[in-house]
């Protein structure tokens, strides 16, 4: 992964870009033969990307724009449209040059719609979609990687260990970046034995949890479109799992051990049980996650590094070194029944959160303190 470019003042708050995006829009528009009806707003201006949006004769569309090291994701889109065009928005218009990107509305986020138990089925319903999805693009990792996602296939995850360490290693407490230094060997184990296990790199969308589902009805969970993937990258597929099961127990309160928790990741690894046996999946989903957690703190140290320091709160300046702490939390009991977990003393409750627990999946956007482990 190439370092990340010095923070610069993004040109997408200033009068002259905003006229440059907007005729861009109504030209996209006209081309598909549709028409603005509103004024354009601007409801999301972060460092690394921007969203303007507008009501047309075809319903309301979504412009986004890219900083250039997330500009992949619009070439991203032209591949998954023609990959899987029943599981993304397709795309009205795309610039790869200028990082531009007109999608048509999809509906309301599933995270605005549904809670608790409700969620959770509705999890069990999308999330097989989307391994499908990642199965159907396999054949296609290399042309995007070529696109310029970034490469975080288990051979090359070594390498990005040794990246996150020089990059965001002086952000830890002492004591935490020796133990960290010190899982070097072993985190190249892993890596080695994920290389050999069940599932082939592919499509990791790496911030996979509701709102970036889409869900225009609830009856109809499995029309759902997958969005934002600017934070894409090449992986083991299994290792999509980390966010959704994080945001499980971090949201909703399961634990990882928890009934819900179990039937989420059964549901998604159901579809790769052509594979290998269900105990071999969900080993190597357990070993793709703790993985995942170096792939983790990279994006969110790409996000941080392209912001000046007055643009990212606390939260988001912390991110890249609690997501690559987590590392030391690598006993997980994700692969636990409900019945095991109870034996080895980890509560399959709903709100069951035992210090182990809470260490398998903290490597998420809602990035828990350092002191946790």
């Amino acid at each position: 992964m190439d370092p990340s470019p010095e923070p610069r003042r993004p040109p997408w708050a200033s009068p002259a870009w905003r006229a440059q995006a907007v005729a861009w829009l109504d030209k996209q528009l006209a081309v598909a033969g549709s028409r603005r009806t509103g004024a354009v707003e601007q409801p999301h201006l972060r460092p690394w990307s921007t969203v303007l949006t507008a009501p047309t004769s075809h319903g309301r569309v979504w412009m986004k724009a890219c900083e250039p090291g997330t500009a992949f994701e619009v070439g991203l889109y032209g591949v998954l449209a023609l990959v899987a065009p029943e599981r993304v928005l397709t795309p009205i218009g795309l610039d790869r040059r200028r990082g531009w990107l007109l999608l048509p509305d999809g509906g309301p986020p599933l995270a605005d719609r549904l809670e608790g138990d409700e969620l959770i089925d509705a999890f069990v319903t999308i999330l097989p979609r989307y391994a499908q999805l990642q199965r159907d693009v396999a054949a296609e990792a290399a042309r995007l990687l070529a696109l310029g996602v970034s490469d975080m296939r288990p051979a090359i995850m070594p390498r990005r260990f040794d990246e996150a360490l020089d990059a965001i290693g002086d952000r830890l407490e002492p004591a935490t970046r020796e133990r960290v230094t010190a899982m070097r060997a072993t985190f190249g184990a892993w890596c080695e034995r994920l290389a050999s296990m069940p599932g082939v790199p592919s499509i990791d969308h790496n911030d996979l949890h509701p709102w970036n589902m889409l869900v225009p009805r609830l009856d109809q969970p499995h029309d759902v479109r997958f969005y934002d993937w600017g934070d894409a990258v090449i992986a083991h597929p299994f290792a999509s799992m980390l966010v959704p099961l994080t945001w499980l127990q971090d949201q909703l309160g399961f634990g990882v051990g928890s009934a819900a928790a179990i039937r989420v990741r059964d549901a998604y690894l159901s579809v790769f049980r052509d594979l290998a046996a269900p105990a071999e999946l969900i080993e190597t989903l357990e070993l793709a996650c703790r993985v995942g957690k170096v792939t983790r703190a990279l994006i969110w140290d790409r996000a941080v590094r392209s912001s000046a320091p007055t643009e990212v709160d606390a939260f988001y300046a912390s991110a890249p070194a609690s997501s690559l702490a987590a590392l030391r939390c690598s006993q997980t009991p994700i692969a636990l029944t409900p019945a095991a977990a109870t034996r080895a003393g980890t509560s399959p409750s709903r709100t069951g959160r035992t210090r182990a627990s809470r260490c398998t999946w903290r490597a998420s956007r809602r990035a828990p303190p350092l002191s946790d482990c």
